[in-house]
């Protein structure tokens, strides 16, 4: 099935504050080929997003996030979470040119050579909000400090934690964060062939610090 077996009756914007809530009255196919009855449905909406895993493949670390999240809080979780980079991709910007901005914003590196991952949608049943996921490269060796904007009221500390603690979190079940979650599974199964294809004699990495 494909969005011709969906017929949107009607949209309306309920809600616009810092997030918009949109509501759909909608009917769509039916496995069996008949039509579903007409139904309400209320959809987040918050944008498309960017996400990207900070790896630095001579020191064999990675570079993540700590920062406040309210949903967090109202799910009665630790609202600090450790994160990996991300952002909104604002209107006319490509996905890679978000991925380096938030990068330098979040933990003041530079991204050097950057992959894709792949894309997923966070939470179909309830929200629009589609991830591109990529790994890109840095030095490690320059992320430090509490970044973020101000008027964003962004409040972000950067940890440089090794690829070999980061697969221990992995295995252990400890990562809260489904980006990081996926990211950090990503790495786990591609590491040795990232790692060689980054470092490979004649391969442009990035200059590490002495």
């Amino acid at each position: 099935m494909n969005l011709r077996d969906v017929e949107i009756l009607e949209r309306e914007e309920v809600f616009h504050g810092y997030f918009r809530v949109d509501r759909y009255r909608l009917r769509h196919r039916l496995f069996d080929g008949g039509w579903s009855p007409p139904m309400g449905r209320e959809v987040f909406e918050r944008g498309h997003s960017v996400a990207v895993l900070l790896y630095d493949p001579v020191a064999e670390k990675i570079v993540v996030i700590e920062q406040f999240r309210a949903g967090a809080l109202a799910a009665g979780m630790d609202p600090w979470l450790i994160e990996s980079v991300a952002g909104i991709i604002d209107e006319g910007e490509e996905p890679e040119e978000v991925a380096r901005r938030e990068a330098i914003e979040e933990t003041g590196c530079a991204l050097g050579r950057v992959e894709a991952i792949g894309r997923f949608i966070y939470s179909p049943g309830a929200c629009s909000e589609v991830c591109r996921l990529f790994i890109g490269e840095v030095d490690s060796a320059t992320a430090a400090g509490v970044h973020g904007l101000a008027d964003e009221h962004e409040d972000i500390k950067t940890h440089v934690i090794p690829v070999e603690t980061a697969l221990g979190w992995l295995d252990a079940g400890a990562i809260s964060n489904a980006v990081l979650l996926i990211a950090v599974s990503w790495l786990a199964r591609n590491h040795d062939a990232l790692r060689k294809r980054w470092l490979e004699p004649g391969s442009e990495h990035l200059e590490v610090a002495p």
